[in-house]
């Protein structure tokens, strides 16, 4: 029973100790304030990295991004944090991941209207449709424009997606119905 004890003592100990050392690289990682280029202004601005945050989501995967202060805040707090694709603290990925997510949220689908919640960036992943109607995967976006493309391109949900990309590549395959309903006649109501 002892040894049990001893142990249990032994792995928490173990694990109290690299969780400490991993939280203290984390922030040092992510600490401290950074200079940036506003995207918005176009004029540098200092940002500081909620350090907490990417570690304890950092725990779980990959680290979450995102601002815990800004020189341009609290008016501008609302932004899209799109700078932190500047940043050189973590891979450039990770950086795009919560760009995204932030640039969906609240947003419709072009096509369906579906209301973006937290999009899925793992799965089914959204797209987006340029100026010339084709949607895009964010495979075919080079990570130097991206900031242009959020700006002219709009959100286009996973199934959607699948859908133009079908109808793109297989014309021959795809029929155009108008869905117009028909009243029913078992539904007829008839009056006396």
């Amino acid at each position: 029973m002892t040894m049990a004890y001893v142990i249990a003592a032994a792995l928490l100990a173990a694990v109290a100790y690299f969780g400490i050392r991993y939280f203290v690289r984390t922030f040092e990682k992510f600490g401290g304030g950074r200079v940036i280029i506003c995207p918005e202004t176009g004029k540098q601005a200092m940002v500081e990295v909620d350090v907490r945050h990417a570690a304890f989501s950092s725990l779980v995967g990959e680290p979450d991004i995102r601002l815990e202060s800004c020189w341009r805040w609290p008016l501008n707090q609302e932004c899209g944090q799109e700078c932190l694709i500047q940043l050189d603290i973590a891979e450039p990925e990770c950086l795009v991941r919560g760009v995204l997510m932030k640039w969906y949220k609240g947003k419709e689908c072009v096509f369906c209207r579906r209301l973006f919640d937290g999009p899925d960036l793992i799965d089914h992943k959204p797209a987006l449709l340029n100026h010339d109607g084709i949607t895009l995967e964010w495979s075919e976006i080079s990570l130097p424009t991206l900031m242009e493309v959020l700006k002219t391109h709009q959100p286009v949900c996973w199934n959607c997606h699948i859908a133009q990309s079908f109808r793109r590549e297989h014309p021959d395959m795809v029929v155009e119905r108008s869905f117009v309903r028909q009243p029913s006649c078992s539904r007829a109501v008839v009056s006396k």
